[in-house]
């Protein structure tokens, strides 16, 4: 009875996977049309039809590509990516992954990772900039679907704030009794590609997130290459505000770009 009951639970488990790892919102928080906002829409090499936010600087220091976590949409965001234009002078595009605020589609691994990918083409056309001459941003899911870009074709610079080695491994953490490693679909494995990438890397990560464990970024962090940096961000939890000595080691970073 109990192995029955184990193998239904594993069953209903794989069946909703994508909605375990992605948690989508279409509506706004506040609005859509902001002041200083371009709207843009694009399309992955798949067809899809996606949505993204342009934040232009006059003299920005570096463009900048943004990927979120697994949660809400980019309206969420809003007072983050104005900072990061005005106080940190960087010029901005977000993007809503596939299923996420006014794209099309519903989100799975190889279709977020297609997606930032027309997004990276967008932002360097509209630049007029080689696509591994923008830094690559990434916050919690967000940090892997970077990982991989910058893996694949490099980067101007790398930032990743609470992320991970890879989904199984976040499975494994909160399900220690299903055999997630062996059957999940969506994997982004970080910890296997962050080491194709060779440029410069920002990493920070709070000793007390309960959704993906310090030691979870920590060991990303130990495999990838210099030059790098890790940011150790005590009593943070996963979505805390982040703290002043984060925010200036991340100016510092941007400021030192090659």
């Amino acid at each position: 009875m109990a192995a029955g009951v184990y193998v239904l639970v594993l069953v209903v488990m794989m069946l909703m996977e994508e909605s375990l790892v992605f948690f989508p919102s279409r509506e706004a928080y506040g609005s859509w049309k902001r002041p200083g906002v371009e709207e843009v829409e694009f399309r992955a090499a798949d067809g899809t039809q996606l949505y993204g936010w342009y934040l232009p600087h006059p003299r920005p220091r570096a463009l900048l590509l943004f990927a979120s976590g697994n949660a809400g949409n980019i309206t969420h965001r809003a007072e983050r990516f104005d900072a990061l234009r005005d106080q940190f002078k960087l010029t901005l595009f977000a993007f809503d992954y596939r299923g996420y605020g006014r794209s099309e589609g519903q989100p799975n691994e190889a279709g977020i990772l297609l997606d930032a990918r027309a997004a990276r083409r967008w932002l360097a056309d509209r630049a007029g900039v080689a696509e591994r001459d923008i830094v690559l941003m990434g916050e919690s899911l967000g940090g892997g679907v970077m990982v991989d870009l910058a893996a694949r074709d490099g980067a101007r610079g790398l930032i990743l704030e609470n992320t991970f080695t890879s989904l199984p491994d976040v499975a494994a953490y909160h399900y220690p009794w299903l055999p997630v490693r062996l059957v999940m679909r969506n994997r982004l494995d970080s910890l296997g590609k962050i080491g194709l990438y060779h440029g410069p890397l920002l990493q920070c990560h709070g000793d007390a997130d309960q959704i993906i464990p310090f030691a979870i970024g920590r060991k990303l962090f130990d495999a990838a290459n210099q030059p790098k940096r890790f940011v150790h961000l005590p009593g943070h939890d996963h979505n805390d505000e982040l703290p002043q000595a984060y925010l200036e080691a991340l100016d510092k970073f941007v400021g030192d770009l090659p």
